[in-house]
Parts: C-alpha cells; structure tokens; sequence
C-alpha cells in the first residue's frame, strides 16, 4: 500500500488517454486513474481536449484510491489551470520531446522482437 496517496492530496500524472467521458492519469509508482467529465470544472465542459492533451504532465487531486488495483478517481475541479494553459504549447512540445527518444527505443525493442519471434 502507498501512504502517500490519500483522498485530498495533489500529485501530478501523465495524461495517457482522453475520452468523451473523462481524463486517464498514470503516474510513476504504477497507479492510474481517471479525472471524470463531472470533475473537470464547475462551468460546462464542451470539449476535454480544452483541459488537457496526452502526454501532458498535470496535478490532480486524489478523491479516492483502490490500493487494490492501483486505481484512483481524481480532480482537476477549482485547481488554478489559468497558467498551465498559457504554457500549454510550450509544455506540450516539451513532453514531445522528452518522449519521443523513449517511443523510439520502445518501438525498436518491439520490432526486434518481432523479428527474434519469427
């Protein structure tokens, strides 16, 4: 079990994937979770992709965490996003960037693989 995540505690995650419905969050000790539309923000959420972008690194309030599983329901509602989204660009080609060498590696490990299996 993780002590340090608790119901009300900030951390920050990678933005794996965005759903009409909602924001899937890994971080590094092997928990995800998912930021539903209803916790974005108080006001209307026409399009998540207005909140974040994969690959993205973004703070999260913890809401509830399944040790269990390493499952986690999460919040970005009231958090001050006004300056995160001035960086956005900036921040997002910087995550690019820092991942790009790592896909590469990933994709070439599983190309030879692919190879070795054959």
């Amino acid at each position: 079990m993780n002590d340090n995540l608790t119901p009300g505690k900030i951390i920050k995650g990678t933005v794996s994937g965005i759903e009409t419905y909602g924001i899937f969050v890994n971080f590094e000790n092997n928990y995800s979770g998912m930021i539903h539309i209803s916790e974005i923000s108080e006001k209307f959420v026409k399009d998540i992709n207005e909140y974040a972008k994969i690959g993205e690194t973004i703070p999260c309030k913890i809401l509830y965490v399944d040790h269990k599983n390493k499952k986690m329901k999460l919040s970005i509602k009231n958090m001050d996003f006004a300056l995160r989204k001035e960086n956005h660009g900036k921040e997002n080609f910087k995550s690019l960037k820092k991942m790009l060498p790592i896909w590469i590696t990933e994709k070439i490990q599983e190309l030879e693989q692919e190879k070795n299996d054959m």
